[in-house]
């Protein structure tokens, strides 16, 4: 995994479904238009098919996201929160069943011109047929739903439905139900970059439609495998509740302190920055570094941690303003500086 994966890895389980280290250590992706020093040329031309339109094929990573809160009814407000109290346990990531697609992005994509496939690092796969079929009418409901996608330009707009009630919207425990459709509008702006404009409608959980946009920028390597189900013995290990590891609390003027957007660089991709967006929710301080937000615990003054042990730590440059956090990951140490 990369350092900003395994950052977010103690959340409870990796929001980014799909490792990015090189598999073929060393190859250079065919295809891919390059600068003088050998580094992808992400600014290039748009790539297309035969037939003209977008192709969108190659490992995408995603490189930034936004969302408003989902606005819930009263019980699924109620059974997210029990689910982050009790640690995110019977998730379906850590029961090594397959986690929201507002968690997965895109994964790496082959296109055809009659059907698009979304690959991620275990043996997980979306289908999305562009050969001009309709949507079930009763589909079987199942953990991916079943997807169709149709151009409008060059913007890719897919429909889903058919999912089962055991799905999370997200991975802060919002549920979804049978009643769910996902409409995604996927447009690639040149060879390197990559937007997914998404929009949840479940009438059965949500109060109004819940969006979420996400950017991609173009990885040049292969993904390498993940099976969950390996030799897992985590998931024994959770126990307890979050309430007993919040032991200090500060005021929320010293939270605010920490809020706002601090930028880091993958040292695999230097060229790309990333960034930890810290906010203030139900009197403790937040992380999102994607789809989804979480509740950090507080340990010090200054040192939060995610559930599973990952601690961020804020640091006070002249005149006494937070400059900077260290996020002290299983990969090592990132320095991310906060954005003026």
């Amino acid at each position: 995994m990369t350092l900003a994966i395994c950052a977010l890895a103690g959340l409870g389980v990796c929001v980014c479904a799909m490792p990015v280290r090189a598999q073929w250590l060393g190859y250079k992706t065919p295809g891919i238009p390059r600068t003088a020093d050998g580094k992808p040329d992400l600014p290039a031309p748009l790539p297309r098919l035969t037939d003209g339109k977008p192709d969108l094929t190659g490992v995408w990573r995603t490189e930034l996201s936004a969302q408003e809160p989902a606005k819930l009814q009263s019980w699924a407000a109620a059974l997210a929160k029990r689910r982050m109290e009790d640690l995110r346990r019977d998730s379906p990531e850590a029961l090594c069943l397959p986690g929201p697609i507002a968690g997965m992005g895109v994964g790496k994509i082959v296109q055809t011109p009659g059907l698009l496939l979304m690959l991620y690092s275990g043996t997980l796969y979306r289908e999305i047929f562009l050969d001009g079929r309709e949507l079930p009418k009763d589909p079987n409901p199942d953990w991916m739903g079943y997807s169709v996608g149709q151009w409008a330009g060059d913007t890719l707009i897919v429909e889903t439905v058919g999912f089962n009630d055991r799905t999370w919207l997200r991975g802060d425990g919002v549920p979804g139900t049978e009643e769910l459709r996902v409409t995604e509008r996927i447009h690639r702006s040149d060879f390197g970059h990559m937007e997914v404009r998404t929009t949840y409608v479940d009438p059965g959980v949500l109060l109004a439609p819940w969006e979420v946009t996400t950017k991609f920028v173009l990885d040049d390597v292969q993904p390498l495998e993940y099976v969950c189900n390996e030799n897992e013995r985590d998931r024994a290990h959770m126990v307890g509740t979050a309430s007993d590891l919040r032991s200090v609390k500060l005021d929320p003027k010293v939270l605010a302190e920490y809020a706002g957007a601090y930028e880091y660089k993958d040292p695999d991709h230097p060229e790309v920055p990333h960034v930890y967006n810290f906010a203030v929710s139900e009197g403790q301080l937040s992380l999102s570094d994607g789809p989804s937000t979480f509740l950090l615990t507080t340990l010090s003054r200054t040192t939060f941690a995610t559930t599973n042990g990952v601690q961020f730590e804020f640091f006070r440059g002249d005149g006494g303003v937070v400059s900077h956090v260290m996020a002290l990951t299983f990969d090592g140490d990132i320095k991310a500086t906060r954005k003026k």
